[in-house]
């Protein structure tokens, strides 16, 4: 079972012995960490890519929890905005402010992107994903990703699913580990162990743990 810190992205990635540095050619001008496991398909994946005329790169990778929690209280403070709005000055309830975060960010202690399995490909803005490029660039995805054990966690909302974050096509989780410490997740971690940003009160209200750790399309039971 993975370690509770682990879970809960309480770490710094470039110092855990089961990360790796992710190489510059197939990520952004961040230094990206992916567990190793993580790091090899992702590598086979990009080489494929690339022999089919489709440039792949990593633009966000394992976040741990300051880094989340330095996402949540910026959006939560009004320092930037969320869909366009300052919810700072908004007027909205703690509980409508973390609602609104949780279209599209996690609570720190909640988020797939801690557990060093999950990685944002090329963009995190929906227009993108609009263009000629973006669309194939996702439809390589979806008929490809799945052979390197690649799935998409936040499919566009259905009956599958009902629950957690707006459909992220950038999103994508290797699901031979993920699926593995969402078990982990689910049989270690409660609302007790979801604290130290603002807001973090309303986690138990919203469920995030059922409505967003578990909102995903695919959860093996």
């Amino acid at each position: 079972m993975l370690e509770k810190s682990d879970l809960l992205g309480q770490f710094n990635p470039a110092n855990h012995p089961d990360f790796v540095l992710i190489e510059k050619q197939s990520s952004d001008e961040t230094k990206h960490y992916l567990r190793k496991e993580v790091a090899h398909a992702w590598e086979r994946m990009h080489h494929k890519a690339n022999e089919d005329g489709v440039e792949l790169f990593i633009v966000s990778s394992t976040r741990n929890f300051e880094r989340q929690k330095q996402i949540w209280d910026n959006k939560w403070l009004g320092r930037s905005l969320t869909q366009n709005v300052n919810l700072a000055q908004s007027g909205m309830s703690d509980f409508e402010k973390a609602e609104t975060i949780l279209k599209y960010s996690a609570m720190p202690g909640t988020s797939r992107h801690h557990w060093g399995t999950d990685i944002d490909i090329n963009s995190v803005e929906e227009d993108f994903f609009e263009t000629e490029e973006g669309e194939k660039l996702y439809l390589w995805l979806l008929n490809n990703a799945q052979t390197f054990g690649f799935f998409q966690p936040y499919t566009m909302k259905s009956k599958n699913r009902s629950t957690g974050y707006e459909e992220e096509p950038w999103h994508w989780s290797y699901a031979p580990l993920s699926d593995v410490f969402l078990k982990d997740y689910l049989s270690s971690i409660s609302y007790q162990d979801i604290h130290g940003f603002e807001g973090s009160q309303t986690a138990k209200q919203l469920l995030v743990i059922e409505n967003f750790v578990c909102g995903i399309h695919r959860f093996s039971s």
